[in-house]
């Protein structure tokens, strides 16, 4: 039986004036699939999601979400999705019920169900004894837990997680995908998330590495960090500038900087640290070899680290922001 479409975009475009934030994507999520959009804030994946949910008029091109038009049918795809955004958006006075049940009638939900709906979600985020308490007295990650909670009251087919852990701490961040886990085990659900965390985009079945507003590639993660094909290596010398020089000159490799230190790609990185000791003409301080990782994968289709771009594109995506409003 062939699998279907959760999620299905073509053409995807967002203008805000001048600025592209989303720019032509192609796409198709099956149903029941973990899906990720991996890149840095700015990327357009938050401007994409906005748009699946129907919250944001696409300027060009089409999409449907469980199978419903999000221009010609944006309540029927509203019924069908749940959302957890990036920024909080409980009442923190009332209680997690209260939450719970201020979100059930919103959707029209039969009293009898709600109940039901509220009991079930309430032990699935492990906060029934906590159900009476103002939101208030939540730490991060309980906040995070009932959000999600909340997206899931009313059995959405699409579950949309925009930077599910985005300000919590590591600690927290690790119990909050413990939790997703879960959830993809037990529920039938497609859930589709944004990311700009790489051990995050492990846990997806499949990513799209999306950067300035485009997706550039779409794969399982382990086969994006097989399409690398090279080990990363890192050195600080003292002199930086000089290292990217005799790096291409005598053995033909492109460098760059990142994080403060000379960076490259080359096959078998072990073997090549010998050979780079022995003939670069330049002591070297430090080295570092690691195996190729989503940070490489993005390195090697965008030329820059995720955090490179972030850092560069800060006033970019600033103005993107500004002129959104």
């Amino acid at each position: 039986m062939p699998e279907r479409s959760a999620v299905r975009v073509r053409g995807l475009e967002k203008s805000y004036g001048e600025v592209q934030a989303v720019r032509g994507i192609d796409l198709d999520v099956t149903e029941r699939e973990m899906f990720g959009f991996l890149g840095p804030n700015g990327a357009g994946k938050t401007t994409a999601i906005k748009i699946l949910c129907t919250i944001v008029e696409p300027t060009a091109g089409s999409a449907t979400v469980a199978g419903c038009d999000v221009r010609d049918q944006r309540a029927e795809v509203r019924r069908r999705i749940g959302v957890v955004f990036q920024e909080p958006t409980l009442d923190t006075y009332l209680s997690a019920e209260q939450n719970l049940r201020f979100h059930g009638e919103l959707y029209g939900m039969p009293r009898r169900l709600l109940r039901e709906r509220i009991d079930d979600v309430l032990g699935m985020v492990g906060l029934a004894d906590r159900r009476h308490e103002p939101v208030l007295r939540f730490s991060g990650g309980m906040k995070r837990r009932l959000e999600i909670g909340r997206g899931l009251l009313h059995a959405p087919e699409v579950l949309f997680l925009d930077e599910p852990t985005i300000g919590l701490d590591p600690q927290t961040r690790a119990s909050i995908w413990e939790y997703i886990g879960r959830l993809r085990d037990s529920q039938d659900i497609t859930i589709f998330l944004t990311t700009h965390y790489m051990d995050e985009a492990e846990h997806c079945d499949r990513i799209a590495i999306m950067n300035r507003g485009e997706i550039v590639v779409t794969d399982t993660p382990d086969a994006l960090k097989s399409s690398v094909g090279a080990d990363r290596v890192q050195i600080r010398t003292e002199d930086d500038d000089a290292a990217l020089g005799l790096l291409r000159e005598r053995f033909g490799v492109e460098a760059a900087v990142h994080g403060g230190m000379v960076t490259f790609a080359v096959p078998e990185g072990a073997e090549f640290v010998p050979r780079l000791f022995a003939g670069l003409g330049l002591a070297i301080n430090t080295v570092t070899v690691t195996r190729p990782s989503l940070d490489d994968v993005f390195m090697a289709y965008t030329g820059r680290t995720i955090a490179d771009t972030e850092q560069a594109e800060g006033p970019a995506a600033f103005a993107r922001m500004m002129a959104r409003r």
